[in-house]
């Protein structure tokens, strides 16, 4: 396991009980319950953190190198029914784009998300979860097999943005992006949006038009990451906390403000400390979303999310 700096008290702990262990299994003597102790103190403590956690902490959280990607949830979810599907028919298949059909309790799913790595080599195949133009028009063409077949769309949410290389303006990252946008606002089937990790800017919005939009607990949807807009308000990376504050956007703000249906919880300490407990609180919450939305009628659900997004804000006439 891998420790935050703000996670360290708990680190420490958890060495203390590792420890402790090993005095018992080595000495014979009996040590539970001061082990029970060491486990309540881990409980208080972890509840002392993640019970106050800052939106800068929860940046953090939403980073942590061993929580739940896309691919993840996708296996987890369908119970290893996902066949993934590739390419946008047009130039490349996109790597740190990934979707394919997969069954969720019986009910076929169009799955597709952003897929980040966990080491090294996985990172710089999956570009960090930054796709290309191809990427979205790969999303594009996914959706619209399932718009064809009637099939609901669960798009996963967690990129840092869309990948910013001269290549990818060359062959129309704005393009591609706005073209999603709007061609999600006319599909005539269900499509639920969950951020699972990192929502930012266009790269984001890219798969997020949804009739149901989620955010799991530690993560974040802004237009802007805080260390660039840190960077740009005060040339340095060093003001990234008071961003994130000034940002808003955190799941409790963007509920707040109307930006997303509800906020999925995750375990304490984040979905990393039991992956299992995260995935079916997602699969809930889509199963749930699902029920409702399937009543509705084609027009009815392109209006539905057409209202949704139409909503969001604050006008003055």
């Amino acid at each position: 396991m891998e420790y935050l700096d703000f996670e360290l008290p708990i680190k420490e702990l958890d060495e203390q009980l590792d420890k402790c262990i090993a005095v018992g299994k080595n000495s014979g003597v009996n040590v539970a319950s001061t082990c029970k102790e060491i486990e309540n103190k881990i409980q208080e403590t972890k509840h002392n953190i993640y019970d106050h956690l800052t939106p800068w902490q929860k940046v953090q959280l939403s980073r942590h190198p061993n929580r739940p990607y896309s691919l993840d949830y996708c296996y987890a979810l369908t119970d290893n029914t996902f066949i993934e599907l590739h390419g946008d028919r047009s130039f490349a298949d996109d790597k740190a784009m990934v979707g394919g059909l997969g069954k969720i309790d019986g009910t076929t799913f169009m799955i597709i998300g952003q897929q980040k790595g966990k080491n090294t080599k996985e990172r710089q195949y999956r570009r960090f979860g930054m796709p290309n133009p191809e990427g979205y028009r790969k999303a594009l063409r996914l959706m619209k097999v399932a718009e064809k077949f009637n099939i609901p769309i669960l798009t996963l949410i967690d990129t840092p943005g869309a990948y910013p290389g001269l290549e990818a303006e060359e062959r129309g990252q704005g393009e591609a992006i706005a073209q999603n946008i709007l061609q999600m606002c006319t599909i005539k089937v269900p499509i639920i949006c969950v951020v699972i990790g990192e929502g930012a800017s266009g790269g984001a919005l890219g798969i997020g038009v949804g009739n149901k939009v989620y955010m799991m607990e530690n993560t974040w949807y802004s237009v802007i990451s805080p260390e660039s807009c840190s960077s740009i308000l005060w040339r340095s990376w060093e003001y990234k906390a008071q961003a994130a504050e000034n940002l808003k956007l955190t799941a409790e703000d963007s509920l707040k403000l109307g930006i997303i249906d509800d906020i999925i919880k995750e375990p304490l300490g984040g979905a990393h400390y039991n992956p299992e407990k995260a995935y079916e609180a997602l699969k809930k919450q889509v199963l749930t979303a699902y029920t409702e939305l399937e009543k509705m009628s084609s027009k009815e659900i392109v209006e539905h999310r057409q209202n949704k997004f139409i909503n969001i804000g604050i006008f003055n006439g």
